[in-house]
């Protein structure tokens, strides 16, 4: 357990705090680009605390800058786009991407008052449909050569969901191999041609055991934690026989995100993003390393779970996340339908808006959530003391790492390493885009 001066030390975000400082070294997920799309392309953003507007101009230029506009603090949110940027209603004052004020049109004729007046903005970037912001000082770092980042734009889709709690808990249930053996558990299989789009629905690589079984039958893993140069790597071993077991491999991608299987073809890299201390957004790519994304039906299984224009969950602490004690019984441990991303949320969110860790009691399964919390602690003090903190990269560095790879499969138990090794090359030569790993 932590002291309450620890738990704050690595949960608080805004502005001014240590782990705020650390989280503004890094690109961070600001806003989906399906979000500004359609007739008017601007987004209220709130941000590590900060209260931002997202918007693209007339000449397709993405920016992000402060809400609040400089000359009385009305709401650029509501501001006027136009090819050169964002019009405030109330005096007309126009700020291009980098928050530069081009006009004050109720100044005398001749005014160059503009000239001095510059919004704070942030420089934004686009990814497989993310729009990544970087709200450090300084050069922003480089973007590691990740699949998700690699991939061509027909193999990606990304998404995005609203949890009403402090962004650590959703990460720290990312690090836990452990939990979807109860969590996730599923009392029936089904069809795994059926689970597309969907986590834990598909059959292992290399065998016919559908996911949903192996995570109900074996509840106890040996889980490894391997320390890497983008944060750690979990191998989740679940022996299935003396000749064979089941290796799942996921990583902890630092600060705040994971890469994870989602099937045999696809993976899922998500960002957990602090709005403020007690919500945050996660952010997703999924990435095909076979067929393109079936975009459309993704979209279609996903607004169907979501609603518009917040991604606020159908499912939520509301309406007690639909919970069905009759399911419970006999279809689903949780007895909250089949969407793990309602499991999750449930989890995160019933901890509290902040995980009281003083009252907590970590076991042997819990090692990878210990290794991570040292990681971040040690990367909020380099921060703190002007160092330069674990993945905040240069573009040669940024190079270097690709991946990560994320396996599902059952393969034999005397080389479980080198199984996953050779299974993630064969997908990469097999896919025609992917580098090795």
């Amino acid at each position: 357990m932590l002291s309450a001066e620890q738990n704050d030390l690595i949960t608080r975000t805004g502005p001014g705090t240590p782990a705020g400082k650390l989280m503004r070294c890094y690109w961070q997920p600001a806003a989906l680009i399906d979000e500004l799309s359609g007739n008017r392309p601007v987004k209220p953003v709130r941000l590590l605390g900060e209260n931002l507007v997202a918007f693209r101009d007339g000449q397709g230029r993405y920016g992000l800058m402060e809400r609040g506009c400089p000359h009385r603090g009305t709401d650029l949110a509501f501001g006027r786009l136009e090819r050169s940027g964002l019009r405030c209603s109330f005096h007309g004052w126009l700020f291009d991407v980098t928050g530069q004020c081009l006009e004050t049109p109720a100044e005398p004729e001749g005014s160059r008052m503009c000239a001095n007046i510059r919004q704070k903005a942030y420089p934004v970037v686009e990814r497989s449909g993310i729009l990544f912001a970087y709200l450090g000082g300084g050069d922003p770092p480089a973007l590691p050569h990740f699949d998700c980042f690699a991939a061509p734009h027909t193999h990606t889709f990304a998404f995005k969901g609203l949890i009403e709690c402090n962004w650590l808990q959703s990460v720290e249930v990312g690090v836990d191999p452990a939990h979807t053996s109860f969590l996730h558990r599923f009392f029936h299989d089904e069809e795994p041609g059926t689970g597309y789009g969907k986590l834990f629905r598909d059959k292992s690589i290399d065998s016919d055991m559908p996911m949903t079984r192996i995570m109900r039958e074996f509840p106890r893993p040996r889980i490894e934690v391997e320390p890497t140069e983008f944060g750690m790597r979990l191998i989740t071993l679940r022996r299935i026989s003396d000749a064979n077991t089941h290796v799942r491999v996921t990583n902890l991608v630092f600060p705040n995100a994971f890469t994870i299987p989602m099937s045999s073809e696809m993976t899922i890299t998500q960002w957990h993003v602090p709005i403020d201390d007690t919500r945050h957004y996660w952010y997703a790519i999924f990435t095909s390393f076979g067929a393109p994304v079936d975009k459309d039906e993704m979209r279609r299984q996903r607004l169907a779970l979501y609603e518009l224009p917040d991604y606020i969950p159908r499912k939520n602490k509301s309406n007690d996340y639909g919970f069905d004690p009759n399911e419970q019984e006999h279809e689903t441990y949780t007895g909250m339908g089949t969407d793990i991303n309602v499991h999750d949320q449930w989890a995160c969110e019933s901890m509290g808006p902040i995980q009281d860790r003083t009252r907590e009691h970590l076991g042997h399964s819990d090692k990878a959530i210990t290794a991570y919390r040292r990681i971040l602690r040690g990367a909020i003090e380099a921060a703190s003391n002007g160092g330069k903190p674990l993945m905040v990269l240069d573009a040669g560095a940024a190079a270097k790492i690709t991946g990560p790879a994320a396996i599902d499969g059952i393969g034999p138990s005397a080389d479980w390493q080198g199984y996953w090794r050779k299974t993630d090359a064969a997908r990469r030569e097999a896919s025609g885009w992917a580098a090795g790993a």
